[in-house]
C-alpha cells in the first residue's frame, strides 16, 4: 500500500463490490421468501382439502350401504339410504358455508344463467318459472349458477 490519497472513483470502486454482493444476497433472500410463502399456500390448500375429505368419507360410506341394500331389492331401506346420504351431504355443505341460490323472483344475471326464456300468462316479464339446476354460492361467491327457465 501506498501512502497516497485515495481519489474518489477509487472508493466508489472499492464500494462497488460490496453493494453488488448486498444486493445479490437481498435477491437470493426474496426468491427463498416467495418460494416458502408458494409451500405453505400449497400446505394450507392441501390441509383444507384433507379436511373436507375426511368428511366426505362418512357420507361415502353411507352411500355404499345404501346401493348394498338396493342390491338386496330393499327398496325402502334403499330410499332411506338415499334420504341419509342427501341430508349427511347437505348438512357437510351448510357447515363449510355452501348454500343453494335464491331462485323466487325475478332473474338475475349474477346468479342465475338463463337457459330458455318462454312465454307465461301467470308470471311477469324476467321472473324465474323453473330451476333446472339449482345453483350454489361459497360465502358470497358463486360456485355453480342457478340453470332457470324465465318469462319472457
Amino acid at each position: 500500500m501506498s501512502d497516497e490519497p485515495v481519489t474518489q472513483d477509487e472508493a466508489v470502486e472499492e464500494a462497488q463490490p460490496v453493494e453488488d454482493d448486498r444486493l445479490l444476497r437481498l435477491a437470493a433472500d426474496f426468491e427463498n421468501y416467495k418460494k416458502r410463502a408458494a409451500r405453505e399456500r400449497e400446505e394450507y390448500v392441501t390441509r383444507a382439502n384433507e379436511r373436507l375429505v375426511l368428511e366426505l368419507l362418512p357420507i361415502l360410506d353411507d352411500l355404499e350401504r345404501a346401493l348394498a341394500a338396493a342390491e338386496e331389492h330393499e327398496e325402502a331401506q334403499l330410499e332411506e339410504g338415499v334420504r341419509l346420504v342427501h341430508r349427511s351431504l347437505d348438512s357437510l355443505l351448510q357447515r363449510q358455508g355452501v348454500t343453494t341460490i335464491e331462485t323466487d323472483g325475478k332473474f338475475d344475471p349474477h346468479v342465475h344463467e338463463a337457459l330458455l326464456s318462454q312465454p307465461s300468462e301467470e308470471a311477469e316479464s324476467g321472473a324465474v318459472l323453473d330451476v333446472v339446476q339449482k345453483g350454489y354460492k361459497l360465502g358470497d361467491r358463486v360456485v355453480r349458477p342457478a340453470r332457470v327457465i324465465v318469462a319472457e
